[in-house]
């Protein structure tokens, strides 16, 4: 009975082994098949973060795509609310490297506009202040445009779309100022003599800006009083041709001084805009204290208005209220030198 018992108990014992390996073979094997393979997660929240730093890092070499490009560089700043959404969602993912190309974005942002929001330069009182708003075609009260302008106090004041029903207003200005100068639909008032204005076409059939010299106390100061043409989804052209065409003039005016007023249908972050701050110091850049956007007033922004100086140095820069038009008013002050 012994020789047969070894076998069959030698049996019994390793049948359990063997259907143990395979249980635990089998075991495994269905655990890998069925485990689901985990998703890359926040991958959309990274891409779109670095895409958002690219179009900040780059945004000065950005073509102009049909108004693509300069709606994107005229509104940059507000690219901080994007960013500040994928960061959100990155929170909401538990992705680390989400939150590190979103902290990437943030860095680019902060670099390129912390500056501007630095607390405003201060100076000594300035030389000479500059007024310059877009009285709006379309104003229900130009006299509040007027009474705001006349309200600054300032020594020059540079007003655009002035229409005809704006013309009683506008007189009110005349009278404050004995020296004064319109060209179509675009106009310059000041406290000193100045010459004859000569009218500036920049690429239009008409003239909407013009340059005269003031007779400051301190020296003369060429200005150029300028509403540049306006941009349309997709039709920049006119614009852009206008900006080339007003920083040759610049460029090789003889003047000393030299003062850009007005609406120039964009912002300073628009490259299309380079031609003419390379040459000139933009006032908000200069004095910082906040973006200063004037565009529409009752929520601004962007900055089509424009105070830019060559051999002047602005030391001030305001945006006030804009009187029922629908750009606010700048008011610059400068320094000579």
């Amino acid at each position: 009975m012994s020789p047969t018992s070894t076998p069959s108990s030698s049996t019994t014992t390793r049948l359990p082994a063997v259907r143990g390996e395979a249980g635990g073979r089998e075991g495994r094997t269905d655990r890998g098949a069925t485990r689901p393979r985990r998703p890359v997660r926040g991958l959309v929240v990274a891409v779109l973060a670095l895409l958002l730093a690219l179009g900040i890092l780059f945004a000065p070499d950005l073509p102009s795509w049909n108004g693509a490009g300069a709606a994107w560089t005229s509104f940059l700043p507000w690219t901080a609310i994007p960013i500040v959404l994928l960061g959100a969602a990155a929170v909401i993912r538990r992705s680390w490297w989400a939150g590190a190309a979103v902290l990437v974005a943030a860095m680019v942002w902060a670099v390129t506009f912390v500056p501007a929001l630095l607390p405003a330069r201060t100076a000594a009182s300035a030389d000479l202040l500059v007024a310059t708003q877009n009285i709006g075609a379309g104003n229900a009260d130009p006299a509040g445009a007027v009474r705001g302008l006349l309200g600054t106090g300032a020594g020059l004041v540079a007003a655009q779309e002035i229409t005809a029903a704006a013309d009683g207003a506008v007189a009110n200005l005349d009278a404050a100022y004995p020296d004064h100068a319109r060209v179509g639909t675009v106009g310059l008032w000041s406290q000193w003599s100045m010459d004859d204005p000569e009218p500036l076409e920049l690429g239009l059939s008409w003239a909407r800006a013009f340059r005269t010299v003031v007779h400051h106390v301190d020296g003369d100061i060429a200005v150029y009083t300028v509403h540049l043409p306006s941009v349309r989804p997709g039709d920049t052209a006119a614009r852009d041709r206008a900006v080339t065409e007003l920083a040759a003039l610049v460029q090789a005016d003889p003047a000393g001084r030299v003062l850009v007023l007005g609406d120039l249908n964009t912002a300073t972050t628009d490259p299309a805009l380079t031609p003419l701050t390379d040459r000139l110091t933009d006032s908000r850049e200069q004095v910082a204290g906040g973006f200063g956007f004037t565009w529409p007033a009752p929520f601004p922004l962007t900055r089509p208005d424009h105070v830019l100086a060559r051999g002047l140095t602005p030391v001030s820069d305001q945006v006030l209220a804009a009187g029922g038009s629908d750009h606010r008013l700048v008011l610059v002050g400068l320094r000579a030198g």
